[in-house]
């Protein structure tokens, strides 16, 4: 997808993993206009969050009125897949990476691991998500990969730097690739803004992380540390950068 740069402000967020409260926070402290800024939303809305169906449905109103651009990531390509599909492996790395929560966030219930693993628990499960939450799943279905303007290319991932074209590297690259995008210098000659890789674990800090060609915003909210919010704006071709957290 390429769009053009019109708006006074772009806001840009990732990996909220169900922290609802957080992200309802984060759209308060940057004083969010859906009317005058531009949205950017870089995938991974569920999983170890405890709201992971109450941050998916907000994402699609928010979506379908027109007030944001949402990206798919890898635990919302994971969730999908453990839901529509009937697959030993999908079900225990589903469970084993934070699914448990989206399965109670979903059935609104308080399944423990212990629990979801007797016999019949899971399928039970997923066959009420499967006829309560349709709109959900076909909403991840429909979800791009990528987003790109005059000067961002916006990915949940990254780019994979052995692809000179890089709309042609594999899909799964665009939501799983890591160290080999992280640690090396892009081939685009715009700056790539990314989530999925925490920052903490790039710089020991959960702030965003300004790597020369590249920008990572996840703060590890998931994991006790904090939901970013990068400010982009453009005045006359400078492009300017401001951190939010909660």
């Amino acid at each position: 997808m390429r769009g053009r740069n019109t708006l006074t402000r772009t806001l840009v967020v990732s990996d909220i993993h169900g922290c609802y409260a957080k992200w309802i926070d984060l759209l308060r402290k940057v004083e969010f206009k859906p009317k005058a800024d531009r949205l950017i939303i870089l995938g991974d809305y569920v999983d170890r969050g405890l709201q992971s169906r109450e941050v998916v449905d907000h994402i699609i109103r928010l979506v379908q009125d027109g007030e944001a651009i949402a990206l798919r990531g890898n635990h919302d390509q994971r969730f999908m897949e453990w839901v529509t599909l009937n697959n030993t492996l999908h079900d225990t790395k589903f469970v084993e990476h934070g699914g448990l929560q989206t399965i109670n966030s979903y059935c609104q219930s308080k399944y423990s691991l212990a629990d979801i693993l007797k016999p019949g628990v899971l399928e039970q499960a997923k066959a009420l998500i499967r006829k309560n939450y349709r709109a959900h799943i076909q909403f991840i279905d429909s979800l791009p990969l990528y987003y790109e303007d005059d000067y961002h290319i916006y990915v949940h991932a990254g780019l994979n730097p052995f692809y000179k074209t890089w709309k042609e590297q594999p899909e799964r690259d665009f939501i799983w690739i890591r160290d080999a995008f992280v640690r090396q210098p892009t081939v685009v000659d715009k700056m790539v803004v990314f989530g999925h890789s925490k920052t903490v674990d790039i710089q020991g800090t959960g702030d965003i992380w300004f790597g020369g060609d590249k920008i990572g915003i996840d703060g590890g909210c998931a994991y006790g540390l904090q939901l970013n919010c990068l400010e982009i704006t453009l005045d006359q071709d400078q492009v300017s950068y401001y951190n939010f957290s909660v």
